[in-house]
């Protein structure tokens, strides 16, 4: 995305995902100052922040995520998460392996 440019909407994010071969698509809210210990998913995720910030530790490290920011996981990558003040919104496209 060109960071000039506005965010998609929800129905064009998710237009988007499903091109590429997503089976689902969702919006994923977090309270404020949460913590979610380290864990892994059977699904790959690409994620668009849409509110709020969010903390992404992995093996390489960890990426302070804001608005409009990015970031994709593949399956089985074992990670963290810590939200912002605010909390944070995140439109996730999870694909199962096939």
């Amino acid at each position: 995305m060109d960071p000039m440019s506005p965010p998609p909407s929800f129905p064009e994010f998710e237009a988007a995902e499903r091109a590429r071969g997503c089976s689902e698509v969702i919006a994923r809210s977090w309270e404020p100052n949460q913590v979610v210990g380290e864990h892994t998913h059977p699904f790959h995720a690409r994620a668009l922040i849409v509110e709020g910030e969010m903390w992404l530790t992995r093996a390489s490290g960890t990426e302070h995520l804001r608005v409009g920011d990015r970031f994709d996981l593949a399956p089985g990558t074992p990670h963290s998460e810590r939200y912002g003040p605010q909390g944070a919104t995140y439109w996730v496209a999870r694909t199962n392996p096939s």
